[in-house]
């Protein structure tokens, strides 16, 4: 899980999903950690490292252009916008693999969503 959101631990807690998973960045990482904000990949690239994994290896799924931008900068695998907001071309123009509205579209592989 990658947040810029301080209170990311007590959010995932609230909704009973923090055990769901294995590594978080979140804004308290990333003020121990020093690391850059987004569009910068540091966030991205601290999660993959704590989970050992290669970038190319990890999809990134991001709702802001500064985001879908880090996921690009960062060489991750696949970059998936989603457009809560009817900005598909812009998280496109941002480096977006793939624009979806709801993320169930990628369950289909028919949706060309």
């Amino acid at each position: 899980m990658v947040s810029s959101s301080a209170n990311c631990a007590e959010v995932l807690d609230a909704a009973g999903i923090a055990n769901l998973f294995e590594a978080r960045i979140d804004g308290v990482s990333v003020e121990e950690r020093r690391l850059a904000g987004k569009p910068a990949p540091d966030t991205y690239l601290a999660a993959a490292k704590v989970l050992g994994v290669e970038p190319d290896e990890v999809a990134v799924f991001e709702d802001a252009l500064s985001g879908v931008a880090a996921g690009r900068a960062g060489g991750f695998g696949f970059v998936v916008g989603v457009d809560r907001v009817g900005q598909a071309d812009e998280l496109r123009a941002h480096g977006a693999d793939r624009v979806v509205t709801d993320l169930a579209h990628l369950l289909d592989p028919a949706d060309p969503a």
